[in-house]
């Protein structure tokens, strides 16, 4: 039996979080672009994903994958192309294949969300030196939200950066027990990004 837990589609990928998307620490395959759409699909067991990938890739050939990883009770898989058809494609064929609903996923639950206003040097400091995106500078506003299952803090900083376009995506911790955002700018710019995600995360339809 392969579990479905996560069944993210994500339309027109946001200039911030494609560049993140793409660094090497992310897509070891191929890098996502701006405008393109994504599909990451997350299963248990592990090793499963292989399985689901085969799937996916003979249905929608010119498809990209560029994230495949297991950890160890979990297997997740990015593919990305700039026909959303395609990727709806493929994830018909995963979902029959492994006898599947996308509403068969795990429901998001928030976790904790926050809006750190004029943040001080040393917070900046010491955040910056784990942080996997842009540079957070002092002063400025800064948004953590936390949420499971972790791959949903995909889709939830795209719709952030889409919703706040000025503001700075400074991680995204997509991958373990929880998936955690931090985004940075004006205070009302926060409040933005705060609001998508919630949005985004209550219209996901899960068990």
């Amino acid at each position: 039996m392969t579990e479905l837990r996560v069944y993210l589609p994500i339309r027109d990928l946001q200039p911030q979080f494609a560049a993140y998307l793409a660094t090497p620490l992310r897509a070891r395959g191929y890098p996502p672009y701006e405008g393109q759409n994504s599909l990451i699909i997350e299963v248990a067991p592990a090793l499963a994903i292989h399985r689901i990938a085969d799937l996916a890739l003979k249905e929608s050939p010119d498809m990209e994958p560029g994230i495949l990883f297991t950890e160890r009770q979990f297997g997740l898989l990015e593919l990305h192309a700039d026909d959303a058809g395609e990727l709806d494609r493929a994830g018909r064929a995963i979902l029959k294949g492994i006898g599947a609903k996308p509403e068969e996923q795990l429901a998001p639950k928030v976790l904790f969300h926050d809006i750190i206003d004029d943040l001080s040097d040393q917070h900046a400091i010491i955040l910056n030196r784990s942080r996997d995106a842009s540079i957070l500078v002092p002063g400025q506003s800064l948004l953590i939200y936390e949420m499971m299952p972790a791959l949903f803090a995909c889709v939830a900083a795209n719709e952030a950066e889409r919703a706040a376009p000025l503001a700075t995506v400074n991680d995204v911790q997509m991958m373990g027990a929880s998936g955690r955002i931090f985004m940075s700018g004006s205070h009302d710019d926060m409040v933005k990004a705060r609001d998508a995600i919630t949005r985004t995360l209550e219209g996901v339809k899960g068990r």
